[in-house]
């Protein structure tokens, strides 16, 4: 597919320019790092990315403010001008650049993978390594450099990540489709995302697979380097049905069904071109992260003719689809349907589709030289689109109803280039659509007056008198909050959605005891909201984060009276109804582990203390707010299925630092247990029994870094610095995903 693949024909000239260029071009030898000399030192690195430090623009710098401030029309004309200007330094297949921002755009969102919500537009990350040098991404070097007059001229006030998604939409417009709209909002990273994108050591390789041919971990892309799938057909086979199977997997792990994946493919091919005029071994150079210095960050340099417009080798795939390529039409469609179609190679030896009927030799005109003209092309993925019963079947009903493959598109698109932004409340622009749609999970706003100080004190004994254990209810609020993830902006306690399908059956929230806080919760709202006169209500969503620190606040007083917390509470979450959930969707929150209740499941990618690092990023928390809020949940006694490891205190269910005492206790000896995962503290005098913990208790006094936290908060001074800093980074959990306080 044009906009979305690169052919196995770089394979070759990509390794080979970085080998002679590792070889050539750097005499120094790289300072060994710890993880060089001990590799199974846990990896913390990931809680410290994106730190402030790295952002000119600093901490208080609000990027939706100054994007709001934009003319978001002149920017626009901006744009346009930009698609319609050629230049000499990289020509513009037929007078018009626009099938190549599109592509841009294209490649930036669709990194996204539902599974864990990494990768997508936002942050801009198409300008950092590894993405600035996927071989998928090859010469997107160059449309992000054409746009930067563009951004050059707005400066912080719109982001690359904005304008490339934006560059997309006005690319669209420009040649005749209307789209859906656009939303703002998209803050730029300033540094390379920790993210997994596969095993693989050399790009264009694929171990990835599982024995059934399914994708390993959260994995949404077949083979290192691309972003979606091979165009020519799994592994090269130039097979249109198991294309099909491998565009299913991957699409859909990237939250595309079959009528999506259809309206993109057939929208994506319908303008612009692919390239391969040469072969890439011969005339390809070095990707932007192993090109010389001199190239300032360019890379994919071509030596052969030109190098660039009619010379040009991106996909190793040559040739457009339709005759307008610069037009929204139904040619596409209609071409795949109207035509048999027969392998050819194009002039970098990839294998591609040509029409059987001489009459189409000379429909599509070439991008650069006048009087020369071309047969049109598709790719063994665009074939999947007719031989795959399914696909076959959408295609033929947009193909006879174009009106509705407009349309569709156009959600297509829009989801696409949007799908992790998160919530509509950080949608920003005057081209936002009033439409709502069930893939952003939506929460509706409070149209009731919130509770105050004092109906928060009336709730708070409400909470109290349920008869609830403290340990349900604070389970019970750990349980909403932390299915957020900051990789994508989904999940969290606004919407509610713990009391909802399918939250409230997930095994590491404890489905039947949380069936009965849910229960007793929903009696305390209804009650309360029956007997107010004033209008004011409380919502579910609301009330779970209030019975949790009510519940912390009790357990902490009952055991030292002198401990009078008050833990900050902000009411306005909403509350989401089933319908407003997409089961399917919402299930990929699932924790598959949780560190911070000791909860491990077999269906974890990673071991578990890879998985609590992971889990903490996707909570946004920085290392020590890791360390204080496991440290403090293990006394509070609240993890899954009320397993005992790590609950180092002898006063289970109270807020302490025994935790971190108890661990780094010098007349404990541990010992691993038969059992794996378990870990027994035995008392080096008498070797009776102490303690139980799991490895990601035990790292904390393992782990360098880690213990010199840990140890801050055993010592003597350290009680009310932990309590402290359990409750802002508690807190900053339960307000995770609410982004109308910010």
């Amino acid at each position: 597919m044009k906009l979305k693949i690169t052919a196995l024909s770089c394979l070759a000239i990509l390794s080979a320019t970085h080998l002679a260029h590792a070889s050539a071009g750097n005499t120094s030898l790289p300072e060994p790092s710890n993880r060089f000399w001990w590799p199974k030192t846990l990896d913390l690195s990931p809680l410290r990315a994106h730190d402030v430090a790295s952002n000119p623009y600093g901490s208080n710098f609000d990027y939706a403010s100054e994007f709001q401030s934009l003319d978001l029309a002149e920017v626009k004309k901006d744009i346009e001008k930009t698609l319609k200007t050629s230049q000499l330094w990289w020509p513009s297949d037929y007078g018009h650049y626009g099938p190549f921002m599109i592509r841009m755009a294209w490649h930036s969102a669709g990194t996204y993978r539902v599974g864990d919500g990494r990768g997508g537009a936002g942050g801009g990350q198409q300008r950092f390594a590894p993405l600035n040098s996927w071989p998928d991404n090859a010469n997107l070097d160059k449309a992000r450099r054409l746009m930067w007059p563009v951004k050059q001229k707005y400066g912080r006030k719109l982001s690359w990540a904005d304008l490339m998604i934006l560059s997309g939409n006005v690319a669209l417009e420009s040649m005749g489709f209307k789209t859906l709209g656009f939303a703002g909002g998209r803050e730029d990273d300033w540094e390379p995302d920790h993210v997994y994108w596969g095993p693989e050591n050399t790009f264009l390789d694929d171990k990835r697979r599982t024995k059934t041919g399914g994708l390993k971990g959260d994995l949404a892309a077949v083979q290192m380097g691309l972003i979606y799938v091979n165009p020519e057909g799994p592994g090269g086979n130039h097979d249109p049905l198991s294309a099909a199977q491998d565009m299913r997997l991957s699409f859909g792990r990237m939250a595309m069904n079959d009528e999506e994946i259809v309206a993109l493919v057939a929208g994506g091919h319908t303008l612009g071109k692919a390239h391969g005029a040469h072969k890439p071994e011969h005339c390809v150079g070095a990707e932007p992260e192993a090109a010389a210095i001199e190239e300032q960050g360019l890379g994919w340099k071509n030596k052969c003719g030109k190098g660039n417009a009619e010379d040009t080798v991106t996909s190793g795939l040559e040739g457009a689809w339709t005759s307008t390529p610069t037009e929204w039409s139904m040619q596409y469609l209609d071409n795949l349907f109207k035509f048999e179609w027969v392998t050819e190679k194009s002039p970098a030896g990839a294998t591609q589709w040509v029409p059987s009927d001489p009459f189409a030799d000379n429909l599509v005109p070439d991008a650069h030289q006048k009087d020369v003209r071309h047969a049109p092309i598709m790719f063994t993925t665009d074939l999947a689109l007719k031989r795959d019963p399914e696909f076959r079947k959408i295609s033929e009903r947009f193909l006879n109803n174009p009106n509705e493959f407009d349309h569709a598109f156009a959600k297509a698109w829009f989801k696409l280039t949007h799908r992790d932004m998160g919530p509509r409340a950080r949608y920003v622009g005057a081209e936002v659509p009033s439409e709502e749609m069930l893939w952003q999970d939506p929460i509706p706003a409070p149209s009731y007056k919130l509770i105050q100080a004092d109906d928060i004190s009336d709730l708070k004994a409400r909470i109290l008198s349920s008869n609830l254990s403290d340990q349900a209810m604070i389970k019970a609020a750990w349980g909403a909050a932390s299915s957020y993830r900051a990789t994508d902006m989904r999940g969290g306690t606004d919407g509610g959605r713990l009391r909802l399908l399918p939250q409230k059956n997930w095994t590491v929230n404890d489905p039947a005891e949380l069936e009965v806080v849910l229960s007793a919760l929903e009696k305390v709202q209804s009650d309360f909201n029956e007997t107010q006169q004033d209008g004011t209500q409380v919502s579910f969503a609301d009330l779970v984060v209030l019975a949790g620190n009510t519940a912390i606040e009790h357990a902490t007083h009952q055991s030292d009276p002198s401990m009078k917390l008050s833990l900050p509470f902000s009411p306005g979450r909403g509350d989401a109804s089933q319908a407003q959930t997409d089961v399917a969707s919402f299930s990929f929150l699932e924790p598959k582990a949780d560190a911070f209740r000791n909860y491990f499941s077999k269906e974890s990618f990673y071991p578990p203390l890879k998985a609590m690092v992971d889990k903490a990023n996707t909570l946004n928390l920085t290392v020590p707010e890791m360390t204080v809020l496991l440290g403090g949940l293990r006394t509070l006694n609240v993890n899954t299925a009320g397993d005992q490891r790590g609950v180092l205190t002898s006063t289970p269910g109270v807020l302490s630092n025994d935790f971190f005492i108890n661990l780094l206790d010098m007349s404990v000896e541990w010992k691993k247990s038969d059992i794996e995962g378990v870990y027994k503290g035995y008392d080096r005098e008498t070797q009776v029994e102490k303690w139980s913990a799991s490895s990601v208790d035990l790292i904390f006094g393992s782990n360098s870094e880690l213990r010199s936290i840990a140890e801050v908060y055993a010592s003597e001074d350290g009680r009310i610095k932990f309590i402290e800093d359990f409750i802002k980074a508690w807190t900053k959990v339960m307000n995770a995903g609410r982004f109308n306080l910010e």
